[in-house]
């Protein structure tokens, strides 16, 4: 793993979910700033066309700019989706952190929600294996709409 300041939090290693995942080194409690997703501020125009091009490290910030994430100083984009998550994300200050939902034991994986639209969820197929998984990798306000279908 690069070496990082949260390096002591958890490690990379192969993932029942998908390809590399992050498994907590140590208990991480409640409300705990796992680690931050960094990368390149980018334009909408320019996630667009990176998107295009197969990244799938593109994180939103607002209405004009993403941020890329596809660089080796991001352990983060190696934390998988879940329906279930034990973490979310905080966006504070330009900064965007993954923060713990609930206390995580030593050797569970560290996941969020991605928190997709709608848009084109179908070739995004879920693979979770939380017991609530909707299916798909969407936000959790559209559980029930993907279920559905």
């Amino acid at each position: 793993m690069p070496s990082s300041p949260e390096s002591n939090q958890f490690i990379l290693r192969e993932s029942p979910i998908h390809g590399l995942g992050a498994f907590a080194a140590r208990a991480l409690p409640k409300g705990m700033r796992v680690a931050e997703y960094i990368g390149e501020r980018i334009t909408k125009a320019e996630s667009l066309r990176r998107c295009e091009l197969g990244n799938g490290f593109i994180f939103a910030l607002d209405d004009q700019f993403d941020l890329d994430g596809d660089t080796d100083k991001n352990p983060a984009r190696f934390f998988n989706h879940s329906c279930a998550p034990n973490c979310e994300t905080e966006y504070q200050d330009g900064r965007i952190w993954i923060v713990a939902r609930r206390d995580i034991p030593a050797g569970e994986e560290i996941t969020f929600n991605y928190g997709y639209t709608l848009e084109e969820y179908r070739e995004h197929p879920c693979h979770c294996g939380a017991a609530a998984c909707a299916g798909y990798i969407v936000a959790e306000e559209f559980f029930d709409h993907v279920k559905k279908k």
